[in-house]
């Protein structure tokens, strides 16, 4: 099962980068058809670095920072929001557990009796 995970995962990371690739290609040859530059393209995914010496990062034109990560991954934190099928799915897997145990118990008291 690790196996299986780990595989997927990868297959998955490598989609990603590919479809990264195939964006910033395409605009690419937007730009060659074109013949000139056009400040509305933007690539799909560029590293720089600024004056400061610090890296700026932006995907398909959207500026990320870590400090928008941590944001972001505090936000979800915090956020605690009802999910209507993982409360189905705990009470039904807790009334199959019930049903399980009650028939086993019923099963065994009628075979030592």
């Amino acid at each position: 099962m690790k196996m299986f995970m780990l595989k997927a995962f990868l297959l998955a990371c490598i989609m990603f980068i590919c479809v990264l690739t195939g964006m910033q290609l395409a605009n690419k040859g937007i730009h060659d058809m074109k013949g000139f530059e056009d400040p509305k393209f933007k690539s799909a995914f560029t590293i720089k670095e600024n004056d400061n010496g610090k890296v700026e990062t932006a995907i398909l034109g959207n500026d990320v920072s870590s400090h928008d990560l941590e944001k972001k991954r505090e936000q979800l934190e915090k956020l605690e929001t009802f999910n209507l099928f993982t409360s189905m799915g705990k009470k039904l897997a807790d009334g199959i557990g019930i049903g399980v145990e009650k028939s086993l118990e019923f099963i065994t008291n009628k075979e030592n009796q």
